[in-house]
């Protein structure tokens, strides 16, 4: 078979494939022996009509479109074979089916155009000397303190406050009722539109502003056990009920009881109820390398990203539809699967209408994982970075107690140790030989709006971040 290959764009082999007088014509006499035998046509037993009256009956054309689907599939596989193409995905013929038949003769060479995707090679620049800046993540001493005052108000004691009125700190216990205020333009003597759900007895309510919509526990301040009030708040915009957002409102609020909080003292005896540690001081040291050790692992993460990043700019990958869309799929599987975990149903979240959504949304991340995965493995393999299997079988055993009462495939646990190590060590390679230059926190992005919040009782809460630049590298394609 005379197989000629031509490069494509996007990471594409097209092949012009000449397939023999004597296949054209065997595999045309093939099919009409096996319609010979499947066919029903009226007066004939099967396997005995003649050739004539099958081919009237039946159509040259619809017998020839049926032997040109065996040689068009046989002949591109034997091709891709034949050419030793490591092709991705399924090939796509080039050619139109309908030329094909009006030009394909048994007996006589028919040629086939057709394409493959192949995995790209990238074009790489300079991966080294490069220079860049990142943000560090320093450790805030603060932090401890912030744990440590949130144990103390989770244990706190409340108690009865007398012979005074309500403050911020307090905590107030109160029968409220809440009704819209007209609005400007709006009919001040119109009946007071109820608030659904605003409306509570016994409501105990932590005296601190940020607890309730704005104005609301402002009013309660100065107020009495047993005073009734009617309080003016507002709705903040936005707000989660959009019917409510920015909208005056009324409550009418009764003091039943007012107590406030009594903390633990800061000891030895409090940190043995908050942790496993005997002393205050334990309790601390361990809240402080907590800390630090994270301020240094989101350091890390901000290199690698910011070196990830740069690399980008050094390298130019076209990569095949076929890769893109296999890596759309991997990313949608492990959503999915996260979110099956948490309890919610994937059928109603991935709906027929939902999924070309998320593919579209999908796309640009999926094709920054493939170049990242592939530069990264194409420098690994220019400097000859390996792992050995010491370092896979130690990672893998590690990994392997620590899920040992789920079943695990050691296999691909093992796949997916050695692209980690593999990629840890590449990256780790390149910042040794980069330049960079660490910055203020917040000085290169928008600093983050909220701290994640830690507990004592959760000692690796604090250590668990999103997805490192390393992991997310660990592309399908490895």
């Amino acid at each position: 078979m005379k197989v000629t290959q031509e490069k494509l764009p996007a990471s594409q082999i097209g092949l012009e494939i000449e397939i023999t007088p004597e296949k054209t014509k065997e595999t045309y006499e093939q099919v009409i022996k096996n319609l010979a035998t499947t066919a029903n046509i009226p007066g004939f037993r099967k396997g005995k009509v003649p050739r004539q009256i099958l081919l009237q009956r039946l159509g040259v054309t619809r017998i020839k479109a049926a032997a040109l689907e065996e040689l068009i599939q046989d002949g591109i596989e034997q091709a891709v074979e034949q050419e030793k193409i490591p092709a991705i995905g399924q090939p796509q013929l080039r050619s139109s089916f309908d030329d094909l038949i009006n030009n394909y003769e048994p007996g006589k060479p028919l040629v086939i155009s057709a394409s493959v995707d192949v995995e790209p090679e990238p074009n790489l620049g300079e991966y080294t000397g490069l220079q860049f800046k990142t943000e560090e993540v320093k450790y805030d001493p603060e932090q401890v303190d912030k744990v440590l005052e949130n144990e103390r108000q989770e244990l706190a004691t409340l108690i009865p406050v007398e012979g005074r009125p309500a403050q911020i700190g307090d905590v107030a216990v109160v029968d409220f009722k809440g009704v819209l205020a007209p609005g400007e333009g709006e009919d001040e003597t119109a009946e007071p539109q109820p608030i659904p759900g605003a409306e509570a007895t016994d409501f105990q309510l932590e005296m601190q502003e940020d607890k309730f919509i704005p104005g609301f526990v402002a009013g309660i301040v100065g107020m009495n056990p047993g005073e009734t009030k009617e309080i003016s708040a507002q709705f903040p915009d936005p707000y989660v009920n959009e019917e409510l957002a920015g909208k005056p409102a009324v409550f009418t609020v009764t003091l039943k009881e007012l107590k406030e909080k009594e903390l633990p003292e800061l000891n030895d005896d409090f940190a043995q109820e908050v942790s496993d540690y005997e002393t205050l001081a334990q309790l601390r040291s361990s809240l402080e390398e907590r800390f630090q050790k994270e301020a240094e692992q989101k350091t890390k993460a901000n290199k690698q990203e910011a070196l990830l990043n740069e690399l980008l700019k050094q390298v130019e990958i076209d990569l095949p539809e076929t890769m893109i869309q296999q890596e759309v799929d991997a990313m949608l599987t492990q959503t999915a699967i996260r979110l099956s975990q948490q309890g919610l149903d994937i059928k109603k979240l991935f709906t027929q209408d939902v999924i070309p959504q998320l593919r579209e949304r999908s796309r640009s991340e999926a094709v920054e994982r493939i170049k990242r995965s592939l530069l990264l493995r194409e420098i690994g393999k220019r400097e000859s970075i390996q792992v050995s299997e010491g370092e896979i079988n130690a990672r893998a055993q590690e990994l392997m107690q620590q899920y040992s009462e789920k079943d695990v495939d050691e296999e691909r646990l093992r796949e997916v140790v050695e692209n980690e190590l593999l990629t840890e060590k590449i990256i780790d390679w390149l910042l040794e030989r980069s330049t960079v230059e660490l910055v203020p926190e917040g000085s290169l992005s928008p600093a983050e709006t909220e701290e994640e919040e830690v507990t004592v009782g959760e000692p690796d809460a604090a250590t668990e971040t999103a997805e490192t630049p390393s992991q997310q590298t660990e592309s399908t394609q490895g």
